[in-house]
């Protein structure tokens, strides 16, 4: 396998860093495994590093930056991003290889799944479960037999599954640091677009693969 490799675990929790690592180190030996806890530290390793993947956590300290992948090719364009979260495969694979992911693995996969993933990451410039491929191939055939979900804007999405958790108005403002009329006009658009009148049948949407 690959020598020398740069890869860059991003993830709030400590143990499932040095979990990858151990991981990575048995398949890769040479492998150079840096860490960040959160996106600036990130950031600030891809600026002096030559990272050539990123196995990333889209989800730190309860708050999720869907723009972190075109925020960490802004630093280097070429770098290979595999998300790594505890999110439904079938449901937020194929929005965050759309928002520039090169793959996508649910945390409660198997260590050769882990593996299988990254090798092909690094070798093809991609990975892609069965389920997914199935998903992308779904949306690019026919848009409108896709997820309702998938109509939505990053944003509105972020404020959509801050809805479904339970989150007002007031601390979804705070954590997104916009106005609280503002959530309120993205809480109508989600409305409007996914034709539902209230959060049980948001939050079913969320839950269901609907295809």
């Amino acid at each position: 396998m690959e020598s020398y490799l740069n890869i860059l675990v991003v993830d709030d929790y400590l143990v499932v860093r040095k979990g990858i690592e151990l991981i990575i180190n048995e398949s890769y030996p040479n492998a150079n495994v840096y860490f960040a806890e959160n996106y600036t530290e990130a950031i600030e390793i891809i600026k002096i590093v030559a990272i050539d993947l990123v196995v990333l956590d889209v989800i730190i300290n309860g708050f999720e930056d869907i723009k972190i992948m075109e925020n960490i090719r802004k630093h280097k364009k070429d770098i290979k991003i595999l998300v790594f979260s505890c999110h439904e495969e079938e449901l937020y694979g194929a929005r965050y290889i759309k928002n520039g992911a090169d793959g996508f693995l649910n945390k409660d996969c198997s260590e050769a799944t882990l593996v299988e993933a990254i090798h092909s990451t690094l070798k093809t410039g991609s990975y892609y479960s069965s389920n997914v491929k199935e998903k992308l191939k779904k949306i690019k055939v026919n848009k409108t037999k896709s997820n309702p979900i998938d109509r939505l804007s990053n944003r509105e999405f972020e404020v959509a599954k801050m809805l479904i958790e339970g989150s007002g108005n007031l601390e979804i403002a705070n954590r997104l640091n916009i106005q609280m009329s503002t959530v309120s006009t993205y809480k109508i658009r989600i409305f409007e677009k996914l034709d539902v009148n209230n959060i049980v049948a948001l939050s079913k949407l969320f839950k269901v693969d609907v295809n």
